[in-house]
């Protein structure tokens, strides 16, 4: 086999070849909706062992790539995994999620911060990669993580998950000098991890800024954007070829800005219309997504019509078929398999014209 025959189909697709049908693969695919997963769950009930003890998160990656062969097969971590690193301790309590004691909230604490350096700090993270590397082949593209400036921040500043994001957004208007040493030491870290991991065998990135849909526009040019800009220079500048997604919940209000980070595609969620977002985006930007997760709580006839109608309107070239968020932990697995199955089968040119 010579030429794109050996590069694996996603990573074809987000360096905006034009394909017979999109790459398909689903945020969370590894996670509570699988029976196999929730088994290793109750044998390993740490979070934090599951995706830093190098054999159990590379089983988990592995899991939906066995049962459903995805295009994608994403490292099993958290966005909050660079952080000790940094001299921020979290935990993540399986009813509550992630708390991170104490909470960053004075100059002193930003100040100590360390820069990252994943060598020593994240040594499971190039073991996994490399593994998940040699076990796909060129079946699937491995993909990386991380969270951005702004989401790791609002973690870190909060000290858990939040509703209203009061206390960071407090900082953001009454101390916003301190916030912005916050977010440039993050950017540095993020940018080194993302290098890391891309060194380490991931051939796309993921960048999460989950709650940065929570900023009004005008904020989102201030607090997120220039530091999502900063981590995807640093990248670029040395490892130019690999593709960068940037994924935002809520992100109807900031798409175009999106597209300014620099990232190579953009991850679009279900609140927009995706021949709407191809047209704000403009032809220079890939998209990935968008269908509702709880789509796949609808009949398989339903299911299918619901991807033939995202992959219709993202058209044949720089699209990547995904969910507009995570799967839903209550998702029926056979519908997740039908989700697969059905977006690998579709041909492109048939989706466009019917």
């Amino acid at each position: 086999m010579t030429g794109s025959s050996q590069v694996p189909y996603l990573l074809r697709a987000a360096r905006g070849e034009k394909l017979d049908r999109p790459p398909v693969w689903m945020m969370r695919q590894a996670g509570r909706y699988m029976k196999v997963y929730r088994d290793l769950r109750d044998k390993y009930p740490s979070f934090r062992d599951r995706s830093e003890i190098p054999e159990l998160a590379i089983e988990i990656s592995l899991q939906p790539f066995r049962a459903f062969q995805p295009d994608g097969v994403i490292l099993f971590s958290d966005i909050l995994t660079p952080l000790p690193g940094m001299g921020i301790p979290f935990d993540i309590i399986e009813s509550r999620g992630p708390v991170i004691d104490p909470p960053i909230r004075s100059w002193d604490q930003v100040r100590q911060l360390r820069s990252l350096e994943p060598e020593e700090s994240l040594p499971f993270i190039r073991e996994i990669l490399q593994t998940l590397r040699r076990e796909v082949g060129n079946q699937a593209t491995v993909l990386g993580f991380v969270g951005a400036p702004w989401t790791l921040a609002a973690y870190a500043i909060e000290g858990k998950s939040s509703k209203d994001y009061t206390v960071i957004k407090g900082m953001a208007f009454s101390e916003p000098a301190m916030l912005h040493e916050f977010l440039g030491k993050l950017a540095d870290s993020i940018a080194a991890y993302v290098r890391y991991q891309i060194d380490s065998g991931a051939q796309v990135i993921q960048m999460f800024d989950s709650w940065a849909g929570q900023l009004t526009p005008q904020d989102y040019e201030t607090f997120a954007l220039p530091y999502q800009q900063r981590v995807v220079r640093q990248v670029k500048a040395t490892h130019p070829d690999t593709p960068m997604i940037l994924y935002i919940s809520g992100s109807a209000g900031v798409l175009e800005r999106m597209a300014l980070s620099g990232v190579d595609i953009v991850s679009v969620d279900w609140t927009v219309d995706m021949a709407e977002a191809r047209q704000r985006l403009g032809p220079n930007v890939g998209v990935q997504g968008n269908v509702d997760p709880c789509v796949l709580f609808g009949s398989q006839d339903f299911i299918r019509e619901r991807i033939l109608d995202t992959i219709r309107k993202a058209g044949n070239r720089g699209h990547i078929l995904n969910l507009g968020h995570g799967i839903l932990p209550k998702t029926p697995e056979e519908n997740a398999a039908f989700f697969f199955e059905t977006a690998k089968q579709i041909d492109q040119r048939l989706a466009v014209s019917s």
